[in-house]
């Protein structure tokens, strides 16, 4: 159901102010009642209840040597080279236990495969060492690695992996290290290359539930390390049949455990209701709510099938929830009592008693239930189709999404298996409303013709890359602004705070505190020395090969910077309309890339004037909207974000690993000297002002801007955090990346007509740096490369090549956002930010080589660089700092060693032109 309710925003509004028009606040209100209002209600009433929507596939075949197949319970079950694995368990094939049934242990292995016909079961079976059931296995990469089991009389501690050999069709099953004790009945799963052991018992007679928690790390196969290592255990009771996933929290992927039961030789079994997450990178447990569904009655989950869904979701399906197993228990117990005290007509009335309950048992829950890590909730998630299997495997299917899974047999009753073999699929897309379409529509036509309007002007080079510096103070501070920020701020950060906290705040501060030093250190010399591009400072200042050297790397980045900014609304457009990701990817691509290469700097700069505006204005509208439908409205929200410790802002740890003042600020203040100080995107933005005076207001603008802007951004991440923790409900597991909370807000829950003005937002955001990658890459090629190097070039050969560089950037560009479609990366913020301090640092302690040092001439330049280069490979690979660092590590690295071969190497050049060409040209010999 829809969770806004527009009415409530009357309830604060009073009509002595409503009559006060003066007030720009007011004005704002009804402004929005307007937009509302307009808007066709319902659009939101199509939520999801039932997430997945399932299928049968062929069911179990028999047994060798068996006409029936009833199904197994706790097989051994994974997917390895396009197949389903399926090995081993236990069922009664005969008679059910209290017919006097006997339970057998089997150890068949079954695959399935997918053909184009469809799924198919292969018409023959393999064998297992030895019958064996109840086990841990899990999918690798390398095979289904199998841990423990037991048969009728023995708990085993044997592990080994289940191989597909697809070219000669059969199983190969390869030893691992064996677990430190006899394990059964436990749970396990992996991530980050380590398996995790919780839990189980290690006898079949008196049988006590243990608290062992073992970790084996898959990457070490091969060496001694390759074993089992026996891990500090969770803060609460021993359990078999418990439940568990590794899944992220939004920021560390960790070990998720719930539920189980407590059995101890002679004492009640005790069902637990609660949860533990692991932290694999921080090695500590923290306790979790209680499992509360819709916030209300605990439930026990012991023996559910579970897997990870979407980014930072945990799927349950049924399980045993605990009271009728504690009656038959009671039952159970009352009749060994009998039989003890030889009481045989009190034990018969009993044995009925007991037969017939069993016989009546209505199966196990038929819930599916999802948690969600970063908001700590359970919601009810919709309803199995058929009697719930538990004592199961879920198995993710490897040609299938990511959120699709497989419950492959199971146990629906007691002693009852089943062989049905069930496809679960869950999908998200929606669909845009006309309204939305005609909004979308009309921005993306605007930037057409504002294309072919400005490529009238286009006369020369200067035009195309410098607008003939027509360009007014305040038009270049929000192209600046627009480009630095873009898509990134606009879904990114709010899917950053949604996931933790405030502290990434801290990068902003730096980009108001670098401001200064770029307009009093660098702008002066990219001005007064009339340079295209920033990389021809770097050839006065040193020589060509630097010069050719900052360019190329420059272009290098640049060209990964538009797949992100790409990827990002593509996203969204997916999500919203259900299109394919890739035709979203090229359709953004191919109409960027038009306006960008007919208009030049100056539609690129005017067209982000528009963006910016529209994406603040989507922007602002969720930020208003979202605390009128949390109970307590904006008082509310903040309580709720609060007590998650949401708006945690200050940690002066000195911790370049997390997210830390120290880590995060001069991080960034490091990145932004890259950013503002040596990025043509930027820089090309100061030479487009008719004077060294408008260029540095625009720089001081668009840095105070992102103060107020980047509130908004931060704080919609707090507010979609509160309202997911509220509605629990209406957030989708199949969401496959934290990066899409922000869209898939939008489209589910705004009116008809928003929907359309805020995407349109996200695309703004997005194009305001894409089409500045594209003009600027375009300005590096054409100025550092053909009019450098080549002959006989002419303007109009120049402009040519300009726009045909351009249009070459952006196709691609767009490949590369369709290979990054397919990438699974958590966070691409932090990957942005990775990305530019790794290879950006040494290009940003270039510039301050040769802006505050005399001495440093070519040769030790070059060689920082090289040698900055090295020591970032490093840190990437053996450390764990916080990617902002990459960027100020790369930075005072090559400064550092630059400073330290000047002594080695000094500058012997000799200037041909009268600026001097570096800040300490007239402090020393420094």
């Amino acid at each position: 159901m829809n969770k806004f309710n527009y009415s409530n925003m009357f309830k604060n509004i009073k009509i002595k102010n409503i009559m006060n028009f003066q007030s720009f606040y007011h004005w704002l209100y009804i402004l929005f009642f307007i937009i509302l209002f307009l808007s066709p209600a319902g659009r939101s009433e199509d939520t999801y209840t039932d997430y997945y929507k399932w299928s049968n596939l062929p069911g179990l075949p028999p047994a060798s040597q068996r006409d029936l197949q009833p199904g197994v319970a706790g097989a051994f079950a994974g997917s390895h080279n396009g197949v389903l694995i399926l090995a081993g368990g236990a069922n009664f094939p005969e008679d059910m236990p209290w017919e006097g049934g006997k339970k057998l242990w089997h150890d068949d292995i079954f695959i399935m495969r997918e053909t184009e016909e469809g799924f198919s079961w292969l018409n023959k079976t393999f064998k297992l060492n030895r019958p064996l059931a109840y086990g841990v296995s899990i999918s690798t990469d390398e095979g289904v690695v199998c841990i423990g089991g037991c048969d009728s009389q023995h708990v085993y501690q044997d592990c080994f992996i289940l191989k597909w050999d697809e070219e000669n069709e059969m199983i190969k099953k390869n030893k691992y290290p064996s677990l430190p004790q006899p394990l059964s009945f436990m749970t396990g799963a992996m991530a980050n290359n380590k398996i995790f052991i919780a839990g189980g018992q290690s006898t079949m007679e008196d049988s006590s539930a243990t608290k062992a928690f073992y970790m084996l790390d898959i990457s070490q196969n091969g060496t001694d390390e390759f074993k089992w290592i026996s891990m500090h255990p969770w803060p609460g009771d021993p359990r078999v049949f418990p439940v568990s996933s590794c899944q992220s929290d939004g920021v560390h992927n960790c070990f998720y455990l719930f539920s189980g039961r407590n059995i101890q030789p002679d004492t009640p079994t005790v069902p637990l209701t609660d949860a533990y997450k692991f932290d694999i990178i921080t090695q500590s447990w923290s306790r979790l709510s209680d499992i509360s569904i819709d916030k209300k009655e605990t439930v026990c989950l012991m023996a559910g099938a579970s897997w990870a869904c979407g980014a930072n979701h945990i799927m349950v399906l049924g399980g045993d929830e605990g009271p009728v197993y504690l009656e038959l228990e009671k039952m159970a117990f009352n009749l060994k009592e009998a039989l003890n005290d030889n009481n045989m007509e009190a034990a018969g009335l009993l044995r009925s008693e007991l037969n017939n309950a069993y016989a009546a048992h209505e199966g196990f829950s038929r819930s599916l239930y999802a948690y969600h890590t970063i908001t700590n909730t359970w919601v009810e998630a919709g309803k199995f189709p058929s009697e719930s299997p538990v004592n199961c495997t879920a198995v993710h299917w490897p040609s299938l999404d990511s959120a699709d899974v497989i419950i492959p047999s199971g146990e629906i009753k007691p002693g009852v298996r089943t062989p049905e073999i069930w496809f679960g699929d869950v999908d998200i897309s929606g669909s845009f409303h006309w309204l939305d379409y005609t909004v979308m529509a009309a921005f993306l036509l605007l930037l057409v013709i504002m294309g072919i309007y400005f490529s009238k002007k286009m006369k020369d080079t200067n035009d195309f890359f410098k607008a003939g510096q027509r360009i007014p103070w305040w038009a270049a501070a929000l192209s600046i602004y627009g480009t630095q920020l873009s898509a990134i701020s606009f879904m990114a950060i709010p899917a950053k705070t949604f996931a933790s906290d405030w502290r990434y705040f801290h990068v902003v501060f730096a980009i108001v505190a670098v401001a200064p030093f770029i307009v009093f250190c660098f702008l002066p010399f990219y001005r007064r020395l009339n340079i295209t591009t920033a990389y021809e400072y770097l050839e006065l200042r040193f020589n060509l090969t630097i010069r050719l050297l900052g360019s190329s790397l420059f272009m290098l980045m640049q060209l990964s910077r538009i797949g992100i900014v790409l990827y990002l609304p593509s996203i969204a457009l997916s999500i919203v309309t259900g299109i394919n990701i890739n035709i979203c990817i090229l359709v953004m691509g191919f109409i960027c890339i038009f306006y960008a290469v007919m208009g030049g700097i100056e539609a690129v700069i005017w067209t982000d004037v528009i963006q910016v505006i529209i994406l603040l204005t989507g922007a602002v509208s969720c930020m208003f909207l979202i605390p009128f439908n949390v109970p307590g409205g904006w008082n509310g929200m903040v309580d709720i974000a609060d007590a998650a410790r949401k708006f945690r802002f200050w940690d002066f740890r000195f911790d370049l690993c997390d997210a830390t003042f120290v880590a995060l600020f001069f991080g960034a203040f490091a990145q932004n000297i890259i950013s503002y100080g040596t990025d043509q995107t930027v820089i090309q933005r100061y030479l487009t002002t008719s004077t060294e005076k408008k260029a540095a207001k625009s720089i001081w603008i668009s840095a105070i801007i992102c103060i107020p802007s980047s509130m908004i951004f931060f704080g919609i991440g707090s507010a979609l955090f509160v309202f997911y923790t509220v509605y629990p409900a209406e957030l989708n597991p199949a969401i496959k990346q934290t990066d899409a909370i922000f869209p898939y807000f939008i489209v589910t829950q705004l009116p008809i007509g928003l929907v359309g003005l805020v995407i349109a937002a996200v695309f703004a955001a997005a194009m305001s740096s894409l089409d500045s990658s594209m003009n600027s890459v375009g300005a590096a090629v054409t100025t550092d490369f053909y009019k450098r190097l080549g002959k006989d070039h002419t303007e109009r050969k120049s402009l040519l090549l300009a726009r045909a560089s351009t249009l070459f950037v952006g196709l691609i560009g767009t490949v590369l956002a369709l290979i990054m479609a397919q990438l699974p990366i958590k966070s691409l913020w932090d990957h942005f930010s990775g990305l530019l301090g790794l290879f950006g640092g040494g290009l940003g302690g270039l510039f301050l080589l040769g802006i505050f040092t005399k001495r440093t001439g070519s040769l030790a330049a070059f060689l920082a660089f090289i040698i900055s280069a090295v020591i970032q490979l490093w840190v990437k690979n053996s450390t764990n700092v916080n990617v902002w660092v990459f960027a100020l590590s790369g930075l005072l690295s090559c400064f550092t060693v630059g400073v330290l071969l000047s002594f080695i190497f000094p500058n012997r050049k000799k200037y041909t032109v009268d600026f001097p060409l570096s800040f300490t040209q007239n402090l020393g010999n420094f």
